[in-house]
């Protein structure tokens, strides 16, 4: 399904559930409008379950991009190479202090603080989307058993490096931002960096692990123990 993003893009919905299965064809669809678009693609921004596809209207019109993408999805195929995204190991601190929200999914998951940390840590999660703020990745899926709603009344100000969770969905927050997301910890791993070819560590289609680690050696690998009580 196409959906119009103004004169200039549009929103192709391939799927309507997350799902890990949905990488495949969005990446395939991804590499296949940078060959057919060429110079004339400005942007494309990939989601769960759709991607938005962003050209320049100077050269395009709307209809001949729209019949392009349709001429795209006649004969798509998944591509395999998504299954080869990197791997990545977060080292996080697990604690109430930088993870205030541990006690409030673990009453609404029933189980105890050491539980939510464990379903948490044990679990590999596709990256799915980036997006929100730059190198902020969307990754899933959470254990069911986890699954808690955002916070009614989002944070102002969220450390860098935030572990935190919303409905099925993990991330790490790469910069300081806003942010209604459940925090559970916190990350040392430098996820953003201006000087890094890319600048976001992770990728779509990456598969992370947060390994549970102790305080000492957060601080040793230069995390911000600061608590979220004196972030204002």
């Amino acid at each position: 399904m196409l959906e119009s993003a103004g004169l200039d893009g549009w929103i192709v919905r391939l799927f309507e559930d997350i799902n890990e299965r949905n990488l495949p064809w969005l990446s395939a669809l991804s590499q296949r409008c940078e060959q057919i678009f060429g110079d004339a693609l400005i942007d494309l921004v990939p989601s769960y379950t759709t991607l938005l596809v962003v050209f320049d209207p100077l050269a395009l019109s709307p209809s001949q991009s729209r019949a392009m993408i349709c001429q795209i999805l006649a004969d798509l195929q998944p591509e395999d190479a998504v299954q080869d995204g990197q791997s990545h190991e977060l080292p996080t601190w697990y604690d109430i202090s930088v993870g205030p929200e541990l006690p409030r999914v673990a009453e609404h998951a029933g189980l105890a603080v050491s539980e939510v940390i464990e379903a948490h840590s044990q679990r590999t999660y596709r990256v799915f989307a980036l997006g929100f703020a730059p190198g902020f990745a969307f990754m899933g899926l959470v254990d069911p058993h986890l699954e808690c709603p955002r916070l009614e009344t989002p944070r102002q100000r969220v450390p860098v490096g935030s572990v935190a969770l919303a409905g099925r969905q993990t991330a790490a927050y790469p910069t300081e931002t806003p942010g209604g997301w459940n925090l559970l910890g916190r990350t040392s791993a430098r996820l953003f960096d201006r000087k890094r070819e890319g600048f976001s560590l992770l990728r779509v289609g990456d598969r992370v692990r947060f390994v549970s680690v102790s305080r000492e050696t957060f601080e040793r690998e230069g995390g911000n123990t600061q608590p979220m009580g004196s972030v204002t």
